[in-house]
C-alpha cells in the first residue's frame, strides 16, 4: 500500500510505502531476478534466454495504477492523497557483471529509444505529470540489486527539484527573454576549462555550481524539452557523448563508478517552453575509498559544502592529473 502524505514544511509530498521494506535485498548472482530464465533453473522477471533491453513494471513499487485510497485520512494540516503512478525498472543488459559504461554506442542508442518511448507513453497516461528517469549505479548509492538497470518513475506531480528548475527557467525567460540553460551552456563553453565531453549536438562538463564529487550535466546545445524533440541525429550524438562520459568515470579512480544518472525534461502536460533537456550525474566518491556524505550542513540546511573545486574535477575527468 501506498499513498502521499503532504509536508507543510517544505510544501511538497513525501510518498509513503510501507510494503517496499520487504523488496529484494542484494541477491547472491546466481539467483538474480532480473539475469535472464535459464532452462532448468528458477524463473525470474523475464521469461527468456537472453534479451538487449527489457522494461517491466516494479514488483515493489512505490506508485500505482490506480492509485489506491490513502490509509490515513487527510486533515486541514496534513493533507493526503493517492500514490498514483507508475514505476518501472529498465534491464541494460542479460549480462550481470556488465555496466552500462561497456555497453557499445549502438547499444546505447537503442536504450535512448526506449527511454524516449517511455516518457511519451507513460506522459500520455490520465493523471501522470512527470515521468522520472534515473539510475541509481554501485552499493554506496544505495543500490539493493547490482545487475546493471534503470527505473523510471511516472509521478501524479512534478518533484520538487524539477518544480525549483522550472521556476527558475521561467523566471530567467521572463527577465532576459533567453533560456537558462542555454545561457549556462554558453558559459562553459566560452570558459571552457570545465567541458568533459564535447559533441556536435550535446556537451557533458562540470557546473560552476558542482555540488557533488566529479558532478556531471550533459546539455542538449539545441534548445529543447523532452527526448521526444530530438532528431535521429541527435539521438546518436548523445549516445556517443554519455559512452564517451561514462567511459572517463571509471578512468578516474581505476574503478567502475558509482553514480546517481537523473534525466531532467519538461512535465508530461501543459506548456513549458522555457525548459531544457538535461542529464545530471551526481557521484558520491570523492576518492577511490572515501565517500561524499550528505551529513548536518548538506541534510539538515540544504546547502552543499565541496572539497575539491569544479575545475579540478573537470580535469581529473579529462584525464589530465
Amino acid at each position: 500500500m501506498s499513498e502521499l502524505r503532504w509536508n507543510p514544511q517544505l510544501k511538497q509530498w513525501v510518498v509513503v510505502a510501507g510494503h517496499r521494506q520487504d523488496r529484494t535485498y542484494k541477491p547472491p548472482a546466481e539467483f538474480c531476478p532480473l539475469c535472464p530464465t535459464k532452462p532448468g533453473e528458477f524463473p525470474t522477471e523475464v521469461p527468456a534466454e537472453n534479451y538487449e533491453i527489457v522494461v517491466f513494471e516494479n514488483r515493489f513499487p512505490s506508485l500505482q495504477y490506480p492509485g489506491p485510497e490513502p490509509d490515513v485520512p487527510s486533515s486541514e494540516l496534513y493533507p493526503t492523497a493517492k500514490a498514483e503512478g507508475i514505476c518501472e525498472v529498465v534491464l541494460y543488459s542479460s549480462q550481470h557483471d556488465s555496466t552500462l559504461t561497456e555497453a557499445s554506442e549502438e547499444h546505447i542508442h537503442h536504450l535512448i529509444q526506449v527511454w524516449t518511448d517511455r516518457y511519451e507513453e507513460l506522459g500520455a497516461r490520465e493523471n501522470i505529470e512527470y515521468v522520472f528517469i534515473f539510475e541509481n549505479k554501485g552499493e554506496a548509492v544505495g543500490v539493493t540489486l547490482n545487475h546493471p538497470h534503470g527505473q523510471i518513475y511516472a509521478f501524479p506531480f512534478i518533484p520538487p527539484v524539477v518544480e525549483k528548475e522550472l521556476a527558475a527557467a521561467e523566471e530567467h525567460k521572463a527577465k532576459t527573454g533567453r533560456c537558462l540553460y542555454c545561457d549556462i551552456l554558453a558559459e562553459e563553453q566560452r570558459q571552457a576549462e570545465r567541458i568533459v565531453v564535447d559533441g556536435s549536438s550535446f556537451a557533458a562538463f562540470v557546473p560552476f555550481f558542482a555540488r557533488y564529487p566529479f558532478e556531471t550535466h550533459l546539455y542538449s546545445k539545441r534548445h529543447l524539452g523532452s527526448l521526444a524533440a530530438m532528431t535521429a541525429e541527435e539521438q546518436r550524438d548523445l549516445a556517443s557523448v554519455l559512452k564517451r562520459l561514462l567511459v572517463q568515470y571509471d578512468k578516474v579512480f581505476d574503478m567502475s563508478m558509482p553514480y546517481i544518472m537523473v534525466l531532467h525534461q519538461a512535465p508530461s502536460k501543459g506548456q513549458h517552453e522555457a525548459y531544457h533537456f538535461h542529464f545530471e550525474f551526481y557521484p558520491l566518491n570523492r576518492s577511490e575509498t572515501k565517500l561524499k556524505y550528505l551529513a548536518g550542513v548538506e541534510s539538515g540546511a540544504g546547502t552543499f559544502i565541496t572539497d575539491m573545486t569544479p575545475e579540478a574535477q573537470a580535469s581529473r575527468l579529462r584525464g589530465e592529473q
